[in-house]
């Protein structure tokens, strides 16, 4: 855990925001014993439009019948 006073915070705040995004543990004390922890924030859970593209492939035999359910089919 890395802990800095509210005073020298102001001055690494960028630093401390890495640290953060890096997943260290870094809390932001304050002189009257309150104290704040520094996470970092979940992205938006709802998947974009168009972000998969390019990761994955359908083969050209993707919608042909299956052999296995040859005997049901008429």
């Amino acid at each position: 855990m890395h802990k800095v006073h509210v005073e020298e915070a102001q001055g690494r705040l960028a630093e401390l925001i890495e640290e953060a995004a890096e997943g260290r543990d870094v809390v932001i004390a304050h002189g009257n014993g309150t104290a704040v922890r520094l996470v970092p924030v979940q992205p938006d859970a709802r998947p974009r439009f168009g972000s998969a593209r390019g990761m994955f492939r359908i083969g050209d035999d993707f919608d042909d019948p299956l052999e296995d359910f040859a005997a049901y089919e008429r």
